[in-house]
């Protein structure tokens, strides 16, 4: 940011505004660097104080431990059940019915959003039947999965799949319709096919915001699984939350709670960091701009 010093004239008594550069542009390495530093230092503090305060309540008996456990004992179990080998089933019961949920409703809501942001007929056709069902809970959907595909992975897949898919379709039409009609006049003008239309206008001006919905849809993916595990599954990390809490094992049920807040960040930053290595024109912010 630049420094402004003001100056009288003493010939005509005007005032002269004088900006000299500041910090951020005399220095835009070691600026952006500290602040850096600064953000990781607080995003690492926080959540540290706060475990640090829970542990302590417990400890002092703020709080009852047979109901919300310290931190230290959440610990114990964890490694315990990750040593026997107790816990990793249900990480990979969890993850791997993310991925195939979010994988197939990512490819359908991309593909029909593209599809109904380039045509208007066919929006016109599709967009109020998805938006009546865009509405209904997904987790009200269940029953009618289990319906379909009976007991197994593949309600709880459809479960994600569906509900990735609203967010995914949601982002990529309005993307492809925020797309400036001057771009779509340049490839016209220039005689592009219909796949060098998508190719190098709609793709490149589109896809980041639609890596914002997929995203987004990330982090539900992970929320909807949970819940549908508490529901109708034998395990994952929603069947241990559930199943502890009945049997009174507060701890485990912190275990896993723990579980789907690290699978959640990994998951929903793993899609952040391909995003951006997928759209490299997409705009940082300046700090990160100027390193």
């Amino acid at each position: 940011m630049s420094t402004a010093v003001t100056r009288a004239r003493p010939e005509d008594g005007a005032t002269v505004l004088v900006r000299s550069p500041g910090p951020q542009e005399l220095h835009p390495v070691r600026t952006y660097r500290r602040r850096r530093t600064l953000e990781l230092a607080l995003a690492v503090a926080v959540p540290l104080a706060l475990v640090l305060l829970w542990q302590l309540a417990a400890a002092r008996s703020w709080i009852d431990d047979r109901v919300y456990p310290a931190p230290s004992t959440i610990l114990a179990d964890g490694w315990d059940r990750a040593a026997e080998g107790a816990l990793w089933p249900d990480v990979w019961a969890t993850l791997k019915r993310v991925l195939g949920g979010y994988a197939i409703g990512t490819v359908t809501g991309y593909a029909l959003g593209l599809l109904m942001g380039s045509l208007s007929l066919v929006r016109a056709a599709l967009e109020p039947s998805l938006d009546a069902l865009y509405v209904v809970p997904k987790l009200a959907l269940l029953p009618v999965f289990l319906n379909m595909f009976g007991l197994g992975e593949g309600p709880q897949i459809a479960l994600v799949a569906a509900t990735v898919f609203f967010f995914v379709w949601i982002s990529t039409m309005a993307a492809v319709l925020a797309v400036p009609a001057g771009h779509r006049d340049a490839g016209q003008v220039f005689g592009a096919s219909p796949w060098q239309m998508f190719r190098h206008v709609l793709l490149p001006a589109s896809l980041p915001a639609v890596l914002v919905g997929a995203r987004i849809a990330a982090g539900v993916a992970v929320l909807v699984i949970v819940a549908s595990e508490q529901i109708a599954a034998a395990d994952g990390l929603g069947h241990l939350i559930f199943d502890s809490r009945a049997l009174f094992r507060n701890d485990v049920m912190f275990v896993g709670i723990v579980c789907v807040a690290v699978l959640g960040v990994v998951f929903s930053e793993a899609v952040r960091i391909a995003g951006r290595l997928l759209t490299p024109w997409a705009p940082r912010d300046r700090g990160r701009s100027q390193s």
